[in-house]
């Protein structure tokens, strides 16, 4: 685990634990990157809930109940698509917050409207907040897949702390 994502995974364990606050991930492209870096930390089941790893667009509808009409209609990377996997890992967990990522991590699949290294990202947490975000990193799929995990980490450590 590299010394950044280490940062933030204890940053967000003080962050959660302190607010007795739990983390559900929803995942497809980082693969359960997330859940897995998250339960390495010591302790981490006083603040981590649950993992999702909804790779295909089948365990996104079956695992997070994801519409199979979003997902046809605006493909698995795209804003509507993660923002249902927030809500879907919410609603299926006994989490406060959830992320949700999912993205072409390369070196195939891009396409001119989405190319390799586009990754979309939601956070959902307390009082229905819900917010997305669109990156595209560069690098190998290794470092398309790191980049998600640490932009993953750090949208959710800076809503955690601006929402309490």
């Amino acid at each position: 685990m590299s010394t950044r994502i280490q940062q933030l995974v204890d940053e967000l364990a003080v962050c959660l634990q302190a607010r007795d606050q739990r983390l559900a991930a929803a995942e497809s492209c980082t693969g359960g990157w997330v859940a897995k870096v998250c339960t390495d930390a010591v302790g981490s089941s006083a603040w981590f809930d649950s993992g999702f790893v909804t790779y295909s667009n089948a365990a996104k509808q079956r695992m997070l109940g994801v519409a199979a009409a979003l997902l046809e209609a605006h493909g698995a990377v795209s804003e509507p698509a993660v923002r249902a996997m927030a809500a879907g890992a919410l609603a299926r967990s006994d989490a406060h917050w959830s992320l949700a990522v999912s993205g072409i991590a390369g070196p195939g699949g891009g396409s001119a409207a989405k190319p390799v290294g586009t990754v979309w990202f939601a956070w959902a947490g307390p009082q229905d907040r819900l917010a997305s975000r669109c990156c595209h990193f560069v690098g190998d799929r290794e470092a398309v897949r790191r980049q998600s995990v640490e932009t993953a980490l750090e949208g959710l450590l800076a809503h955690c702390r601006d929402r309490a």
